[in-house]
């Protein structure tokens, strides 16, 4: 029975208020109607505004209607069930939540993520090592190139002929060490010659010193016996005299003892002299024999002082050859650099070299980025970075690709980025504001995965480090 009584009054409140509604409709009506039936077409200010007060009193009325409306409801008696399966939702509902921030909070204490990251990569710039004009340009931007692909050739005209120089100049250095290199073998044999030389004069000298003194020696006996001699015969002229004047002895006999005597002092004179000549060529001999052992000692100083001489200019053509072959090494370098090649695999970009123009040593030509070793540098906040370290597992989220790659922390920070700055900041200045530093990891990709090939330096990624 109670069921069937509410749905009557279910049934019954769309009546009721359908007759309601059209009550308030024929009072609004009447006094709309008299009033301008009354006023007549002349009035025409006056029905807008009862127009008006009209919608007004419309407004009024639904919303009196809807006041009842919500009192009426209000009042209607809810249903227990209803209110149990509410209350019971609820409580299903605040666990689950409660339930899920929880494992959310569990699960956001096992990672550290950022979105201040980019995928990094080496940029080769490929510079000109020699000045001159561009002959041939052979890749555009964003093309493919391989190591040791052509990228630019410059016109080696002018270093062709530095070349041809310097090899001339090899040659001429090699051909005067091949004339000086038989020098030293030479003044070794002629010092070798004329020490031996120099020794035999000594050796001559000292015999003819020798063969001198018994000269001299001879000589000296002789004068020696001629004095003997002569004192004897002075000494029978004497007695022989005092005989003649006793006349016991001839006067021819006399004059003949004279004569001996005489004789026998000439004999004196001339070994004197024969003696002190042969003393004199003992002298000339020793004179002759110092300057043969002076004449010894300096070649026997000065010899090998002659073969270094000559073994340093030999040296020294040496090292001409060597010096004209490193200038000719020099030559063929810088020819060789007129052709540049890609150092590495690559893509070429910011292509700044073209056919004819000139070009200085160290200008840079061509950009080749390297896309098969990439690495992501996260700006961790310092904060985040308290159970971080080299080895840990990372999952890099990258934007363009919509994707996800395996990494894992290859490098921990030297610095924060603030350090690394070309104006780092001074805090001793008066102006310091604590603020939370980034310091930057570096995240090595793991090889061999899907679309690695498609990473580019500068993508926008957001890694996610998961802590041990």
């Amino acid at each position: 029975m109670p069921t069937t009584t509410d749905e009557e009054e279910k049934d019954q409140k769309p009546q009721e208020l359908d007759q309601q509604k059209g009550e308030k409709a024929k009072k609004q009506q009447s006094p709309g109607d008299q009033g301008n039936k009354s006023q007549g077409n002349g009035h025409n200010d006056g029905g807008r505004r009862e127009g008006d007060q009209d919608k007004d009193q419309d407004k009024k009325g639904d919303s009196a209607e809807k006041d009842d409306d919500k009192k009426k409801e209000e009042q209607k008696p809810v249903d227990p069930a209803t209110k149990r399966r509410r209350i019971i939702i609820g409580i299903a509902v605040g666990v689950v939540v409660l339930v899920a921030g929880i494992a959310w909070w569990l699960y956001s204490r096992t990672y550290e993520s950022t979105d201040d990251a980019q995928i990094n990569g080496h940029l080769n710039a490929i510079a000109s090592r020699v000045a001159g004009t561009v002959k041939a340009v052979y890749v555009e931007n964003d093309q493919p190139v391989k190591a040791g692909q052509p990228l630019v050739d410059l016109d080696p005209s002018d270093y062709q002929v530095l070349v041809e120089q310097a090899r001339a100049n090899y040659e001429q250095a090699i051909a005067q060490a091949a004339a000086e290199s038989p020098n030293v073998p030479i003044t070794v044999t002629s010092n070798r010659a004329t020490v031996d030389t120099d020794v035999q004069q000594v050796v001559n000298a000292e015999a003819a010193i020798a063969s001198a003194q018994r000269d001299y020696d001879s000589n000296s006996a002789k004068l020696r016996q001629a004095e003997a001699n002569n004192r004897k015969a002075q000494s029978d002229l004497v007695r022989y005299k005092k005989l003649v004047d006793q006349g016991e002895i001839s006067l021819s006999d006399y004059d003949q003892y004279v004569s001996n005597a005489g004789g026998d002092e000439a004999a004196v004179e001339a070994s004197r002299y024969a003696a002190a000549s042969s003393e004199q060529i003992v002298e000339e001999k020793k004179t002759i024999l110092r300057q043969q052992q002076t004449k010894h000692s300096e070649d026997k100083a000065n010899l090998p002082r002659q073969l270094a001489a000559h073994k340093a200019t030999v040296d020294s053509r040496k090292a001409s050859v060597d010096s004209a072959k490193a200038q000719l090494d020099t030559a063929l370098l810088n020819l060789s650099y007129c052709h540049i090649v890609a150092p590495v695999d690559g893509i070429a970009s910011q292509r700044s070299a073209e056919i004819g123009g000139r070009v200085s040593q160290g200008q840079q030509l061509i950009v080749v980025v390297q896309i098969d070793n990439v690495w992501t540098t996260a700006n961790f906040k310092e904060t985040q970075l308290r159970k971080m370290h080299v080895g840990q597992h990372v999952t890099i989220e990258v934007d363009s690709l919509d994707e996800s790659f395996d990494g894992e922390v290859e490098f921990m920070p030297a610095a924060t980025g603030d350090r690394s700055s070309l104006f780092p900041p001074e805090n001793a200045t008066g102006n310091y504001v604590k603020i939370v530093q980034r310091l930057p990891v570096r995240i090595r990709f793991n090889p061999n995965q899907r679309d690695l090939d498609k990473l580019r330096p500068g993508m926008s990624v957001e890694p996610k480090v998961h802590l041990d």
